[in-house]
């Protein structure tokens, strides 16, 4: 299942980081002087609790998804399942397993050095020095990450918008739509000449039609069609994904130069994601089925106009050919004939009546009588056919009616019950069914607002499934929020604290912004599912970092001022580290069509939020509590002393 292989990719990238902040916290420690089993105690109590705390807060983060109520839920309801059974197992590893195998494995480095040694290298010199830096000019640094914040959504206007990519599947479907009414027989010769284009071809490894319906869904992203007389399909199974292209492009020109010019021909590929149809569709509704065909005439001829859509046509089709029998009552009523009489016989004599069922073997099979073939399918003859009045007097159709021809729609749609006209389109390859959706409503302003009175148009296709996906997992943050609030709550207790940790969470922004307009990647439903994973990754770092300084001032090891500072400090490695291995876990991805745009925003937003948590977050946290940087806890002032001159705890 495509949806938990990547949940366990994006578990890849959060797993490992409780077991690096733990691995690290124990290196830390016996290097300065702690013994193995200490210094495996001191990491559970100093990190296990923080990193339980992220670990569900980042879990909590992807809720909306697992329980949304609409088709992405059903399609990628998954990954909050996986994700929060692979992060909560991870934690238990980190917190249990990884400080035992460090007692075993860790290195011993011979000789204990002063707490602060461990963080007196050149580079930890110069992270202090832009640390105390970012502290000092700290109004000038949240200035300016809130100006980088306005640049980064802004960059989000740029970016193209998608709902789910297309598939790498290697099958395609060659879709023949006739003319409404057609006859199985006539569809199934249509199909048959199709079958013939594709035969020989060295690309296709097999072919299999259905007429008069779509194929069954075999797939959890295929619509099928619903039975059609006038509908055949044929499913291409291509060697691979770059001969599907080839016997696309084949298909294409072939009839472009003509072939199959009695059917509306799709050659479409498969689509990640809920089923949509096609990616471009508009709904004109109104009460009149001509002036809904006027409505919606006019907008396909804008469509054409357009050259990012392929093969603007109505759902509706053309107007059929229709013969109606006109019963001239007066004549009907002499030769005491009804109305029902009449339809009723010509129904027996065109269509057929089942007079009675054979049983062969396990088959029922239906008895029909019904007019010769010679009689029923010659419309010319249609006025010689006989009906019988009461008294068993046979009178001509002719004698009692006359034939009208005439044109009708051949099927209503209605949606809601209001009667609806649906103009839909494919989208040329390298152009995003939003952004060409959205490009032709602003063409159509002004028919829009030239409508009739109790007409009205509608977005459908893409888009619109887009927003209800949206709409499904935006009802549930309130209960994503609540349920991270109360884990922070429970961690920090202090509302101030708290909403530092939330303001850290939208800044992924930055780097997601920059990384898709760079790369050039839509930004649609998969990418939404990085930036939910970016804000707990982002916000998991925040808490544990606050809780170290925290602690460093409860302790009385630092003033508040220098806790900032001190803690950064010595936050810094395992922070890179577990940034640099969800980076590297998300490098395969970029490659994958449905998880490229998912990598690029963790990927990039994880690149800039390291800094943001190293520079931006202390000069956060030092303008909230400026009032209280020289503040140290009042009951621990000699420990501190003694921590600070470097002696063993």
């Amino acid at each position: 299942h495509r949806i938990t292989l990547g949940a366990l990719i994006i578990a890849l990238g959060l797993m490992v980081d409780d077991a690096i902040i733990a691995a690290e916290m124990m290196v830390v420690k016996m290097s300065q002087g702690f013994s193995r089993a200490r210094a495996a105690a001191y990491a559970w109590t100093s990190t296990a609790f923080p990193m339980l705390t992220g670990t569900l807060v980042t879990a909590t983060g992807f809720l909306p998804i697992g329980f949304a109520n609409s088709a992405v839920g059903e399609y990628a309801g998954g990954i909050f399942w996986v994700v929060a059974i692979a992060l909560i197992a991870s934690w238990f590893v980190a917190v249990i397993f990884t400080p035992f195998l460090g007692i075993y494995l860790l290195p011993d480095n011979g000789h204990a050095r002063a707490a602060h040694a461990v963080y007196d290298t050149r580079p930890y010199r110069a992270l202090r020095r832009m640390i105390t830096f970012c502290v000092r000019r700290r109004i000038f640094v949240v200035l300016l990450t809130g100006i980088f914040f306005a640049a980064g959504v802004a960059g989000f206007t740029q970016v193209k918008q998608q709902f789910f990519p297309i598939s790498e599947r290697p099958e395609l479907f060659f879709q023949m739509r006739l003319p409404a009414g057609t006859s199985i027989s006539t569809t199934h010769a249509v199909a048959r000449r199709a079958e013939a284009m594709l035969a020989g071809d060295a690309d296709i490894a097999t072919h299999t039609s259905y007429i008069g319906a779509g194929a069954p869904r075999f797939w959890l992203g295929l619509n099928p069609q619903l039975p059609d007389s006038s509908y055949a399909e044929i499913v291409i199974l291509a060697k691979d994904t770059a001969a599907r292209e080839r016997i696309k492009a084949r298909l294409e020109k072939s009839l472009a130069a003509g072939a199959l010019a009695e059917a509306r021909v799709r050659v479409d590929r498969f689509n990640f994601g809920p089923p949509v149809g096609f990616p471009v569709q508009f709904r004109v509704i109104g009460p009149d089925p001509l002036v809904l065909r006027q409505i919606a005439g006019t907008m396909r001829d804008t469509m054409r106009s357009n050259a990012d859509v392929i093969d603007p046509h109505t759902d509706w089709n053309e107007r059929m050919p229709s013969l109606r029998l006109v019963v001239d009552q007066a004549r009907a009523r002499a030769l005491d004939i009804a109305t029902s009489d009449i339809a009723q016989t010509l129904q027996t004599l065109l269509n057929g009546l089942t007079v009675t069922t054979l049983r062969v073997g396990t088959e029922k099979v239906d008895i029909i009588a019904r007019a010769v073939a010679a009689e029923r399918l010659d419309l010319d003859r249609l006025g010689d056919l006989t009906i019988a009045t009461r008294n068993g007097i046979p009178v001509s159709v002719a004698q009692i009616a006359r034939i009208a021809y005439t044109a009708e729609d051949p099927i209503l749609w209605r949606r809601n019950r209001d009667l609806v006209m649906i103009l839909r389109a494919d989208v040329r390859d390298g152009v995003q069914a939003p952004d060409a959706t959205m490009a032709l409503w602003q063409q159509f302003a002004p028919q829009r607002a030239a409508l009739p009175q109790g007409y009205r148009m509608e977005i459908g296709g893409a888009i619109e499934a887009s927003e209800k996906a949206n709409a499904s997992i935006y009802a549930l943050f309130p209960l994503m929020l609540l349920g991270m609030l109360a884990f922070m709550m429970i961690q920090l207790q202090s509302f101030s604290r708290l909403f530092l940790v939330m303001l850290t969470a939208p800044l992924g922004i930055i780097g997601a912004s920059l990384a898709l307009n760079i790369s050039g990647r839509p930004f649609g439903f998969v990418a939404l599912l990085g930036l939910i994973a970016l804000a707990g990754m982002i916000m998991r770092n925040t808490i544990i970092l606050v809780d170290q300084i925290e602690q460093d001032v409860d302790q009385g090891i630092h003033p508040r001022g220098r806790a900032i500072v001190e803690a950064t400090v010595r936050r810094a490695r395992p922070v890179v580290l577990t940034a640099l291995a969800a980076i590297l876990a998300m490098i395969p991805l970029t490659q994958s069509a449905f998880w490229g745009p998912m990598a690029v925003v963790i990927m990039g937003g994880l690149f800039v939020a390291t800094f943001l948590t190293l520079l931006f977050l202390p000069a956060l946290y030092a303008l909230w509590f400026r009032r209280s940087l020289d503040a140290r806890a009042a009951d621990a002032p000699v420990l501190g002393q003694a921590i600070d001159a470097g002696a063993r705890p």
